[in-house]
């Protein structure tokens, strides 16, 4: 239908339209000039057979073996050269994302090894330049030959022709830097600096993944509506956008003092018991058999109503928002859990390591400053390891937060005082 369209658009031009699949379509000839704005499918959405095909033929034209995690965007890229006389000029409108991201390594050994890179213009996220994709975006020039330039011109925001910000990084620093994105608003970093990260003081995880939140979790009234045992019941906080507080409260029985208080069903009984001795909640859970039980998680759990267990954490973290037009506003926030509640996946649960454990048990005053702290972290040291989208949401992976700077941490014995 597109290829159609395009025909009759360009009907009478000297423009030849072909409909084919790029990723198995071999050149006719070396062209002089790609100007491209591949298709945006992320890697769950590809078949797993197709996937394979498309890597092996990404490496065979370029050398790279990418990612499984790579987006169909990077072997389009990647596949290009093979379709580039040498000297050739190409432009490309992409995500931004792989220039953050783990599987964007190899797209980035690729533009600074395999062909001369000559500009990246990324997009203000804020700007969305397609209203479907959530997606922020660059655009890249490059020429297909063997790299001579010592550096690249990275610019930000605004237009092509008119960016906001634009400054020549040079490519030592690239090859260095995991997160390109930092360019050019933000000077390079110190690869020798001494600075305690938070991995050193914590272990980061993700909540808990239930299978069903609607299902799963409810509120009191419901739970006695159905008559369901309430010692099968663990409380567990809303979901960030429902949380307005960054400190949780706790009653003499664990459960946070909120407006609304939820309660995760967490039952480890065989079937067997249950129906014997709980026959309301066994009713409840055949209620879920032909629909929730079937969903990935559950039907992949040995039990499928069986959660997996999971301490509640006394410092939680929402990994995901957008900032607002106040002063010192982080799009993140750390929380400080006095209660039971466990978390689901919309927050990290951070543990403390054994050191800093003792520190919190014989001193319990330092939770509550180093909560503080963490929480006074400004922007910018978040936003150095997350990875912002369309619209300007922005996120942070459990192994980015870990590896953010924690200097206050460096000295724990000083924060006593």
């Amino acid at each position: 239908m597109i290829a159609h369209a395009a025909n009759m658009l360009w009907d009478g031009h000297n423009v030849k339209i072909v409909n084919a699949d790029f990723t198995k379509r071999a050149p006719d000839h070396k062209f002089n000039l790609i100007v491209c704005n591949p298709p945006y499918v992320r890697h769950h959405l590809i078949e797993s057979a197709e996937k394979t095909r498309i890597q092996d033929r990404t490496e065979i034209v370029s050398g790279v073996r990418l990612s499984g995690l790579s987006g169909l965007y990077c072997h389009f890229l990647l596949q290009s050269v093979e379709w580039m006389e040498k000297g050739g000029l190409a432009g490309w409108l992409v995500p931004s994302e792989f220039m953050d991201v783990n599987y964007g390594k190899e797209v980035k050994s690729f533009l600074l090894s395999r062909v001369e890179l000559l500009r990246i213009h990324r997009f203000d996220p804020k700007d969305v330049q397609f209203g479907d994709a959530l997606v922020s975006s660059a655009i890249l020039w490059f020429k297909n030959k063997i790299p001579e330039n010592n550096a690249v011109a990275i610019s930000f925001g605004g237009t092509l022709e008119n960016p906001k910000n634009c400054k020549d990084i040079e490519i030592e620093c690239l090859c260095n830097e995991q997160k390109w994105t930092r360019f050019p608003n933000k000077q390079r970093r110190n690869a020798f600096q001494d600075v305690p990260k938070l991995d050193d003081f914590f272990e980061v995880k993700r909540g808990l993944v239930t299978g069903g939140n609607d299902y799963f979790i409810m509120e009191k009234s419901k739970i006695s509506e159905l008559g369901l045992p309430a010692r099968f019941f663990r409380p567990i906080l809303p979901s960030p956008r429902y949380l307005r507080e960054t400190e949780i409260l706790s009653d003499t029985d664990g459960y946070p003092i909120l407006a609304k208080q939820l309660f995760l069903l967490d039952c480890r009984l065989s079937e067997r018991e249950i129906r014997s001795d709980f026959p309301k909640l066994f009713d409840y859970l055949e209620s879920g058999k032909n629909t929730i039980a079937n969903g990935y998680i559950c039907k992949n759990r040995k039990c499928w109503y069986i959660q997996e267990y999971r301490d509640s954490a006394e410092l939680v973290f929402t990994y995901m928002g957008r900032k607002t037009d106040s002063k010192n506003n982080n799009a993140f926030r750390f929380i400080l859990n006095h209660s039971k509640a466990v978390v689901t996946n919309s927050y990290y649960a951070l543990y403390p390591r054994r050191t800093l454990s003792i520190y919190f048990s014989r001193f319990p005053y330092l939770k509550r400053k180093v909560w503080l702290m963490l929480n006074a972290l400004t922007s910018d040291s978040l936003d150095d390891e997350g990875r912002v989208y369309g619209g300007g949401l922005q996120k942070i992976e459990p192994k980015e937060l870990m590896n953010i700077d924690v200097p206050f941490l460096a000295d724990i014995e000083k924060l006593l005082t």
